[in-house]
């Protein structure tokens, strides 16, 4: 699977895992390079809090565009430190 964002790759994987209809990639597959952390957080009642990136590419900037659990709820324990993509992201084969 590739995450794409602005004509760039920015992530990609043979392993990801689906959840919710959403491909996590493992951390060591983002190009890190892209990737600023964000002060933005949410909370899902059985994944647990998320963190946020911004994606930068090119010079243009998706704030908030990636997220990830750094120490999820025992239910969602396989996509902990995963990363996945909306606000554009395409994720594909």
């Amino acid at each position: 699977m590739k995450a794409i964002w602005n004509n760039q790759v920015i992530a990609e994987s043979n392993d990801t895992k689906v959840v919710e209809n959403n491909h996590y990639f493992p951390a060591d597959s983002i190009k890190k390079e892209f990737f600023t952390n964000s002060e933005t957080k949410s909370n899902c009642p059985w994944k647990g809090i998320a963190s946020y990136y911004s994606i930068e590419v090119n010079g243009s900037q998706n704030k908030d565009a990636a997220w990830y659990y750094p120490d999820t709820k025992h239910a969602a324990k396989e996509i902990e430190g995963h990363v996945a993509f909306w606000k554009g992201v395409e994720v594909t084969e």
